[in-house]
């Protein structure tokens, strides 16, 4: 039996202090290259964070609450208006014929109308205002009696009269009837009962995961590395994990933004086809969307740019009025939005004789001038501005904004304090904040953010040489009150 020698050993001693091949680790050779050279170079451990804070998490954190649910789907109602107020048309002199409510919704009946006889009414079109005593009613025409005598002229014009009940009057001696044509109390008047609208949002399932080999879970690395939650040192997976961590934390709250429900009157929807829902809607209604659909929308007065002069605000403002008249706002927008904002605000200053004159003092030419505002007053309203990162950065909404500027979105303006709703799921009213989150939580499995690890990397929890480290979250966004929203584009 003979032991031999690897070929590549440096082990020959040489008697004179020279180097040669046999004792000299040659630094240029293709097998040592990039492990040192003649000329090291300086290593700078630490990683550069070229980007600066890369989360754009925590709008929602500002202006929302959280709540555990156990249901499937989150219904709620919202009160409706309070006085009676229709649109339509004068189908003939005197008659008013309702189409729509004053909302203009969709699906409106007329036989919906609360108007009745001897109601006194406003009737406003492109002749004049009226007012006008009702005589007649059925389903959908209402016929009145002006004060003045003089007939109201027909204007078939759609939803070009507006109607508005301010009160009643009877003789003396008479009940309440249907038809004044019939004096007895066979037909008297219905009540008119409350109305509200029941709205419904379902949460989706989101997942992602982090897989690393147990061999590279403990290689040390040369170039030190920083996360966002603050970890640092020289093992990349730690980096890898912490950046999936703070993605998935993104994609939670930029769901709960971007988020629309499913088509199900789709005879066949890929979408429900290919994660298998059983055929319940997939999906679920994301702020956006719910402004959208129930709330309010501006393009601005140029439609360039959106809220940033004071004609657009008080359009916004009258627009306010005619909902729930909150009186404070958050406005979140971009950083084109928010720098028009301040150059309306500073046009509105009366410039100082010494130098510009913003806010609630003269600014002297030593000191660090203040160009932007961060809120202002209009009317009785109080609007409170902030920088969304999401509308900004290159690889979020601010890169779609870039693509399509037609369509860009550049804020959303958000009321603060809380609403009223009827919960059905607690079977009461309760104050709520407008927007909040409902996430699947039991005794046994909390689904707000759950994270496990698997495998044989730490405390082994299977055969698996490596880690799994495993992202998942339940829940949907509860948008109440979306009247009171607006969105700027």
């Amino acid at each position: 039996m003979s032991i031999l020698g690897g070929n590549n050993l440096n082990s020959v001693p040489a008697s004179q202090k020279q180097t040669f091949a046999t004792n000299y680790l040659d630094l240029s050779s293709a097998a040592n290259a990039g492990w040192g050279q003649q000329y090291l170079p300086d290593l700078m451990e630490k990683e550069a964070e070229v980007f600066g804070p890369r989360t754009i998490s925590g709008f929602l954190s500002q202006v929302s609450a959280e709540e555990a649910m156990t249901a499937d789907q989150v219904v709620w109602s919202e009160q409706g208006r309070l006085h009676l107020s229709y649109k339509g048309n004068m189908s003939a002199a005197n008659v008013f014929t309702v189409t729509h409510d004053i909302d203009e919704a969709a699906g409106f009946t007329a036989t919906a109308h609360g108007v009745r006889v001897n109601d006194t009414v406003l009737l406003s079109n492109a002749n004049g205002i009226f007012k006008a005593l009702v005589t007649t009613i059925t389903t959908s025409a209402i016929t009145v009696a002006p004060y003045d005598g003089v007939a109201i002229a027909q204007l078939t014009t759609a939803k070009a009269t507006t109607l508005l009940v301010y009160g009643s009057e009877y003789g003396k001696g008479t009940g309440y009837y249907n038809n004044s044509a019939v004096n007895n109390d066979l037909e008297r008047h219905t009540s008119n009962e409350p109305q509200f609208k029941t709205f419904t949002n379902k949460p989706i399932i989101m997942k992602d995961f982090y897989e690393v080999s147990g061999s590279d879970a403990s290689r040390i690395g040369w170039v030190e590395v920083s996360t966002e939650a603050g970890q640092s040192g020289y093992l990349w997976y730690l980096k890898a994990e912490s950046d999936t961590r703070s993605r998935f934390t993104d994609y939670i709250e930029m769901s709960m933004l971007e988020s629309v429900k499913g088509d199900d009157t789709v005879a066949a929807n890929a979408v429900d086809a290919h994660i298998r829902d059983n055929g319940d809607v997939v999906g679920t209604q994301g702020l956006f969307d719910a402004i959208e659909d129930r709330g309010n929308v501006t393009t601005g007065v140029t439609g360039v740019n959106a809220a940033t002069d004071l004609a657009e605000f008080d359009a916004i403002l009258a627009e306010f009025d005619k909902q729930g008249a909150i009186e404070e706002y958050m406005m979140f927008v971009n950083r084109g939005t928010s720098l028009a904002m301040d150059d309306m605000l500073a046009s509105m200053n009366s410039y100082g004789a010494g130098g510009t004159s913003y806010g609630v003092f003269n600014n002297s030419e030593d000191m660090a001038l203040n160009l932007g505002f961060t809120g202002f007053r209009r009317g009785s309203y109080d609007f409170y501005k902030s920088d969304f990162r999401y509308l900004n950065d290159k690889s979020t909404r601010g890169g779609i904004n870039a693509a399509n500027a037609a369509n860009a979105l550049r804020g959303v303006m958000i009321p603060a304090g809380t609403s009223s709703v009827y919960d059905q799921t607690v079977g009461q009213s309760m104050k709520r904040p407008f927007l909040h989150v409902r996430y699947r939580a039991s005794q046994t499995d909390d689904r707000k953010m759950k994270s496990w690890v698997t495998g044989s990397v730490g405390a082994a929890t299977s055969a698996l040489d490596g880690m799994h480290l495993h992202f998942l979250t339940e829940r949907c966004l509860i948008t109440q009150g979306a009247n009171n929203f607006m969105l700027l584009k």
